[in-house]
């Protein structure tokens, strides 16, 4: 450790760096050590490793900038003392933003020799000059006969962003990127498919799941894999209903699209954990398990990190008995085969929706005169788990804590969950009525009577009728935009959102079968797949599920239809629907054909007995669920503010090395409430922080617009500016032609923001 001349404190590994300083004034005096100085930089074996190490640093050539998933740079031109100048380099539309304020873009772009490659709202690929923002080619997988293909609206789905390969070569490179079930390779350089990978330029991802007779065929992908010598490692985002399909991971060759190998996160006969489930026919049946949040890649090792998330089925689990292994766990696997290595189950059987949200950070620590090589996960509940990499043994102790088990009928909850005595929470862990909102009595009174009406507030309380608190809410806490680890300090900025959200079970509501009008069959179709996300009222909750009331005034009956085959944005499709299903679901949703009817047919009796191995059709998995959720509901007061006492939205720094939590600091404020005295509040947000060697933490995600930089020591902010829209989304940093550059993406579209297609570079001015 040194410190530079602007009195910051600076850690190396190069001895040659404090040398130069001591040597520098005797320069002109003192030649000869001038030559004892350069002998000492060019053949210091520490100062080559740390040169090798910076450089891994200080591009950004993978999602979340390098493959450890670190979100570290180690670029410093842009530091604590010159950030206040910061200003914008160039701006870059692709004008091709959901009008109706519902599309987003949560793209963490690359940089590779000086193009910078992301995405846009409608997925369009594009390739810009990182120094200029001048557009150089743009694919459109629209125009990729995905009509034909079945799914119109792949284009409108959620994609976080891109792959890159090149061969030994260097002629052949390739971003690989994914568009709703398709994965494509494009030709890095003229943008344009290559035809000889996978089906003419893709790989279907709905493909090749070893039980191709899933009932619910929704397979996406909405974070990107990771590359490992030439092959390509997938995850994927599969429906959370309990028809879900399997999210098996999968690696596929990067020259011809052939999947290289599988690991089944349910596992199959002989496999590792098969013998974990009660129900030997569980991977025929059940799904999830999937890694939809990214992972994370030991190269030297060859360890691929995935976190996963729960068994389809959400807040119901009496048809998926047992801890529900490899739901909820960090697994390692060997990257070149796919072979299992260890892993950890942050949530048994999991009620709560409680998904790992993001990759993990490799991170090396120093603690008690050891070097630990980690891997640390952080989840929606606000804790952050670290392994050792190789042997998967917890770093600090982990204890299994007893839990409520009281819950509905036919359930088996676990009576025990892990917490890890260490680090600590960086996510507020109680909600009582002490922590209700006191803005104003009137508020507090109101919010207290609502408070009161959910019984539960324990955390891990199975879900039940009288209701329950989810805090921190199903969003975390830590989410999708992952945390940043500083490759030096060791230490961690993670966002998180300190918003409860209420879970209240109901039974699903009695069929309507027979001769029953239409609308009224279609009434029973959206009790069982739209309810638990819009509610029993069709109202959604105002920001991430739209409410419904008025759908005849927006779409004709063959929109929707596609709609529900397909899905949109976030929702998923229906496929698995019969087409009565459809037809009666469309118009209980478009008010239409009141008085039709006709006998209808349920989607359970319509399929017919598959003869594929693996596959089980006696019925509908969903016919064993008798309980449905009442909606994803927020707790927020008549104002739209959260119910809870602020902070609402927080940056927060937690030293891996010694699991303790440093500071906390807002992150967005309501102006309104800033000029009413309040101090700032932090807002719920999305996206994650970089971390970078000059001193700063960069974050956008807040809901009030605007793109930050804290003071990585202290959480003080140095420099703040007005995006179009908020930038829900982890911000990207690279050097072109000495210019260092800090990039985002402006999609909003969550939360109720308005939203964009733009992406904003900022660098210093020319001097």
């Amino acid at each position: 450790m040194w410190k530079r001349p602007d009195g910051q404190w600076k850690y190396s590994a190069c001895p040659a760096r404090p040398l130069f300083l001591i040597f520098r004034k005797y320069f002109f005096m003192r030649p000869a050590a001038l030559l004892i100085f350069f002998f000492t930089i060019v053949f210091s074996p520490s100062c080559k490793q740390a040169s090798t190490t910076g450089a891994g640093y200080s591009g950004w050539a993978a999602y979340a900038g390098t493959k450890d998933g670190s979100r570290y740079s180690s670029n410093e031109q842009i530091n604590t003392e010159n950030v206040p100048s910061l200003q914008l380099a160039w701006t870059y539309s692709s004008k091709d933003r959901d009008t109706g304020n519902r599309s987003q873009n949560q793209c963490n772009p690359i940089v590779v020799d000086g193009i910078l490659y992301g995405t846009s709202p409608r997925l369009k690929l594009f390739a810009l000059n990182a120094a200029t923002g001048e557009q150089k080619w743009i694919f459109d997988p629209a125009t990729e006969d995905s009509v034909s293909s079945g799914d119109p609206y792949a284009y409108f789905k959620v994609n976080r962003g891109v792959m890159y390969w090149q061969d030994k070569s260097g002629r052949d490179k390739r971003i690989f990127y994914s568009a709703g079930a398709r994965t494509f390779a494009i030709n890095a350089d003229d943008g344009k498919p290559i035809r000889s990978f996978g089906n003419n330029g893709f790989i279907d991802l709905s493909e090749q799941l070893d039980r191709e007779a899933t009932t619910n065929p929704f397979v996406v992908a909405t974070t990107p894999g990771i590359i490992y010598q030439d092959i390509m490692i997938m995850g994927s985002r599969v429906a959370e209903s309990a028809d879900g399909a399997p999210g098996h991971i999968r690696a596929y060759d990067v020259r011809t699209g052939a999947r290289k190998w599988i690991f089944h996160t349910i596992p199959h006969p002989g496999e590792a954990g098969y013998d974990d489930w009660p129900d030997k026919d569980a991977w025929k049946k059940l799904g999830g398990a999937n890694n939809w949040a990214g992972m994370s890649l030991d190269e030297k090792r060859g360890i691929l990190f995935v976190p996963t998330g729960s068994i389809s089925g959400d807040f119901y689990g009496g048809f998926r008995k047992g801890s529900n292994l490899f739901g909820n766990s960090l697994i390692a696997l060997e990257a070149a085969t796919g072979k299992y290595l260890w892993h950890f189950q942050t949530v048994h059987h999991d009620l709560w929706d409680r998904d790992l949200p993001a990759n993990p950070n490799l991170v090396t620590l120093h603690m008690d005169g050891k070097t630990i090589d980690a891997v640390a996960q952080i989840t929606k509940h606000g804790y952050i788990f670290i392994f050792d990499r190789v042997s998967g043994k917890p770093v600090f102790p982990v204890e299994e804590k007893p839990v409520p088990i009281n819950g509905l009928p036919g359930e088996e909850a676990w009576p025990t969950q892990p917490i890890p005595t260490l680090p600590e929470p960086f996510a507020r862990q109680q909600f009582t009525e002490a922590d209700v909102s006191d803005l104003t009595p009137g508020v507090h009174q109101d919010m207290l009577e609502k408070f009161r009406k959910v019984k539960h507030g324990v955390m891990f309380h199975p879900p039940s009728k009288e209701g329950s608190w989810i805090f921190p809410g199903f969003d975390g806490g830590g989410e999708w935009g992952g945390a940043a680890v500083d490759q030096e300090t060791g230490i961690m900025y993670v966002h998180s959102t300190e918003l409860p959200w209420s879970l209240t079970m109901i039974d699903i509501p009695e069929k309507k079968t027979g001769n029953g009008s239409t609308k009224e069959a279609g009434q029973t179709v959206y009790n069982k797949y739209c309810l638990s996300c819009h509610g029993a009222d069709m109202k959604g909750n105002g920001s991430s599920y739209p409410s419904l009331l008025e759908t005849g005034k927006k779409y004709n009956e063959t929109t929707l239809r596609r709609i529900i085959e397909n899905g949109k944005n976030m929702m998923p499709g229906f496929r698995q629907l019969t087409d009565d299903e459809k037809k009666s679901l469309s118009a209980f949703l478009l008010n239409s054909a009141a008085g039709e009817t006709g006998p209808v047919i349920t989607a359970a009796e319509a399929r017919e007995p598959a003869t594929a191995a693996g596959s089980v059709v006696t019925k509908s998995i969903l016919d064993e669920v008798p309980y449905t959720m009442t909606g994803y509901n927020r707790f927020l007061d008549k104002n739209g503010y959260p119910g809870i006492k602020p902070p609402w939205g927080t940056l927060n720094a937690v030293d891996l090395n010694s699991g303790k939590l440093l500071w906390k600091v807002p992150v967005g404020e309501y102006r309104e409430l800033t000029e009413r005295g309040i101090p700032p509040t932090g807002t719920e947000g999305y996206g994650g922080p970089l971390v970078t060697r000059g001193g700063l933490v960069f974050i956008a995600a807040s809901k009030d617009a605007k793109f930050r930089a804290f003071d990585k020591k202290t959480g003080k902010v140095l420099w703040e500016t007005e995006l179009p829209v908020p930038g829900y989304a982890t911000p990207a940093t690279y050097e072109v032609d000495g210019v260092q550059y800090v990039v985002i993406a402006c999609g909003g579209g969550k939360i109720g923001s308005k939203s964009g297609d733009q992406w904003l570079a900022f660098a210093l001015p020319k001097h």
